[in-house]
C-alpha cells in the first residue's frame, strides 16, 4: 500500500496526517480544495488536505482519514470532494453522522460546518482561509446572549474582542437568532458601556423619514416638522448606535450613511452645517447583503464600511443542544422554576426545528407556561424534517399563518416562500442548469447559488 504525507503548508499548528493516495491518483495532481481539521477526540489537532475525489472516514487503518475513536464505526463517512461542493454520506455506522446536531443519511456540506462522529468534531475549512485558532469561550452568556453549544462558545470568544475595540461591526443571521441582544452585549461589554444604547429599526420606518430619523432636521425642514430634532446619530453620541436591519436602507440613503460612518458627520435634514458625532456603529441584517452588492441592491462601498468586524449568529437548528439551556433562561425571566414545563413537553421542543429560532422557542415557552400544555403548538413526528410554514402548505394557509405574526417576522416568512417557490420552479424550467437558470432570472450566479443553499434546493454542477 503506497502512502504520502500531504502537507499543507501554513503555519496554523495541526499536525498534517497520512492519506492514502493508491486510490486516489487525481489527489498527485489536483489542487487541494478544502481542509478536514479534527477539533476534538482522540485524533483532536490533526488536519487533511483533501483535493477533489472520494474519501473513506472511519477507525479501519485502510481507511483514507483514519479517526482513532472506538465509537466510530471502521467504515463510517464517505466524503465526496468536488470542485463546487462537498457530499457527506453516512455508510451505515451503528452510531451514525450527524452536523451541527442533526444526524444525517446524505448531506450536502456547506464550508465550515461540523460534523460529528461518535465523541470526534471535524469541520470542514476552505483551502486559503485560515481556520478559527481563537480557544472556545469558558462562559455560557454574553449579555443576554445564551448558549453552551461549541457555535456559540465560538461566536463568544469573538465578541468578547470585538467588545473592546471601536471598529464598527456586522451582526449577520436568520431572523430571531438574538442580533439585537448581540449589539446590545457588544455595547455593555465595551468600553461605552456608561453611554447611550440607541436603536434604529431600519426596516420600521417610512423611506421618506430614514433621513430625519437618522441625522435628525431644523424646524420647517418639511412638513409636520415642527421644531429642531437630532437624529439618531446624535443621541447616541459617547455611545452605540445599533442600525437593525440595515439590509433594508433605500439606495438614496446609502451615500449618506455612507458618509456619516466615515467622517463621523452628520447634516439634519434643512441645515447647512456637519455636526461631529462619536459613535461605534453595530449593523444587523438577516439578508445575504454581498449578493446584495452584486445584485447592485447594495453600495459596495457602504458593506465593506460597516463590515469591518463581522460575526453571525448561528440559527437554533444548528444548535440544538442549546435548547434546554434556553428553556431554563426563558422560564427564569419568567419567575417560573423549571418544573414548569414537563419533560414530555421539553423533549418534543428539544426535537422541533425552529424556522423562528430564539424567539420564536421563547414565545411557544411563555405561551405554554401561560396557557398550559394544551397551547402547544402542532409539532410533526419528524419535526427536523420540515419548516413550520411547509412548502407544502396551500398559498392562502401559509398568508393566513404569516399573517398572525409581528409586521417584519410576517413580511420575512412570506418574501422566503416567494423565493423558494420562485427558486423551484426557476430550476424546472432550466432543468436544474444553473447558469442558466441565473441567466434567465437575471441573477448572478454566485448569489443563485447562495439562494439555493439557503433554501435546500441545491443543484449538482452545471
Amino acid at each position: 500500500m503506497v502512502r504520502a504525507v500531504a502537507r499543507f503548508g501554513d503555519d496554523s499548528g495541526e499536525e498534517d496526517r497520512q492519506l492514502r493516495t493508491d486510490a486516489l491518483p487525481a489527489m498527485r495532481s489536483a489542487r487541494v480544495r478544502v481542509r478536514l481539521l479534527v477539533l476534538s477526540g482522540p485524533d483532536a489537532g490533526h488536519s487533511y488536505p483533501l483535493a477533489p475525489g472520494r474519501y473513506r472516514v472511519g477507525a479501519d487503518p485502510g481507511s483514507d482519514v483514519v479517526i482513532a475513536d472506538r465509537a466510530v464505526s471502521r467504515s463510517h463517512l464517505l466524503l465526496d470532494v468536488r470542485e463546487d461542493s462537498i457530499q457527506a454520506v453516512d455508510v451505515g455506522s451503528r452510531n451514525g453522522s450527524f452536523c451541527e446536531g442533526m444526524r444525517f443519511t446524505t448531506l450536502e456540506v456547506r464550508p465550515g460546518a461540523v460534523l460529528t462522529l461518535g465523541t470526534t468534531e471535524l469541520k470542514l475549512v476552505p483551502e486559503g482561509e485560515k481556520a478559527n485558532t481563537l480557544p472556545l469561550s469558558n462562559r455560557e452568556r454574553f449579555g443576554n446572549l445564551v448558549g453552551q453549544s461549541r457555535r456559540m462558545r465560538e461566536v463568544f470568544t469573538l465578541l468578547e474582542r470585538v467588545a473592546q475595540g471601536e471598529s464598527d461591526v456586522l451582526i449577520q443571521g436568520e431572523t430571531g437568532t438574538g442580533k439585537e441582544l448581540c449589539a446590545e452585549g457588544l455595547h455593555l461589554n465595551g468600553g461605552r458601556s456608561k453611554g447611550p444604547f440607541v436603536i434604529v429599526d431600519l426596516a420600521g420606518v417610512a423611506p421618506q423619514l430614514l433621513e430625519s430619523e437618522l441625522f435628525g432636521h431644523v424646524k420647517g425642514a418639511f412638513t409636520g416638522a415642527q421644531s429642531d430634532r437630532a437624529g439618531a446619530f446624535e443621541r447616541a453620541h459617547g455611545g452605540t448606535l445599533f442600525l437593525d436591519e440595515v439590509g433594508e436602507l433605500p439606495l438614496e440613503v446609502q451615500p449618506r450613511l455612507l458618509r456619516a460612518l466615515e467622517r463621523r458627520q452628520v447634516k439634519r435634514v434643512g441645515a447647512n452645517d456637519y455636526r461631529s458625532v462619536n459613535v461605534r456603529v453595530v449593523a444587523a441584517t438577516h439578508q445575504d447583503l454581498e449578493g446584495a452588492v452584486k445584485a447592485n441592491r447594495f453600495r459596495g462601498d457602504l458593506f465593506h464600511r460597516l463590515a469591518v468586524l463581522r460575526a453571525t449568529l448561528p440559527p437554533l437548528r444548528e444548535r440544538p443542544e442549546d435548547i434546554p439551556l434556553l428553556i431554563d433562561t426563558v422560564l427564569e425571566r419568567m419567575g417560573k422554576p423549571p418544573s414548569a414545563l414537563s419533560d414530555q413537553t421539553r423533549a418534543l421542543l428539544a426535537q422541533y426545528p425552529w424556522p423562528g429560532n430564539v424567539r420564536e422557542l421563547r414565545n411557544v415557552v411563555d405561551r405554554v407556561v401561560s396557557l398550559g400544555e394544551s397551547a402547544l403548538p402542532d409539532m410533526p413526528d419528524s419535526p427536523r424534517a420540515r419548516p413550520a410554514l411547509s412548502p407544502d402548505l396551500d398559498p392562502e394557509d401559509t398568508l393566513s399563518l404569516a399573517l398572525e405574526l409581528p409586521f417584519k417576522e410576517a413580511k420575512e416568512r412570506l418574501i422566503e416562500g416567494f423565493e423558494r417557490d420562485y427558486l423551484r420552479t426557476l430550476l424546472e424550467r432550466c432543468g436544474g442548469n444553473v447558469s442558466k437558470a441565473s441567466r434567465e432570472a437575471g441573477i448572478d450566479r454566485v448569489y443563485l447559488r447562495k439562494l439555493l443553499r439557503k433554501h435546500g434546493l441545491v443543484s449538482g454542477p452545471d
